[in-house]
């Protein structure tokens, strides 16, 4: 007998509470703060719901959630780069940013 399941948890913005609040960590661009579901999906269909804990930011254009307090981390002052992408910096030993991915 073989059974095959697929299914997973993601988030769901329930409540927009502040429009254009921030930036994107990954792509710059605008930033909403939200209310968030988490949200059971099981074959695709949504099954069960329950509030997030917290408040996060969520970026329309691709589709990320992060906290609000990330995007406000002050640059570091011991690195030798800045990431092109999301301005933070970067130790010189990585080839790829931490931050938001992109490649150094």
């Amino acid at each position: 007998m073989l059974f095959f399941f697929a299914g997973g948890v993601e988030n769901q913005v329930r409540q927009v509470l502040k429009t254009g609040a921030g930036k994107c960590i990954n792509c710059r661009s605008p930033s909403d703060l939200v209310e968030y579901d988490k949200v059971l999906k099981l074959f695709f269909v949504p099954v069960w719901r329950w509030p997030g804990k917290d408040q996060l930011m969520h970026c329309k254009n691709c589709n990320l959630f992060f906290p609000p307090w990330f995007s406000r981390l002050p640059p570091r002052e011991d690195v030798d780069l800045q990431c092109q992408v999301c301005g933070r910096g970067v130790d010189c030993d990585f080839r790829f940013c931490p931050f938001c991915g992109s490649s150094l």
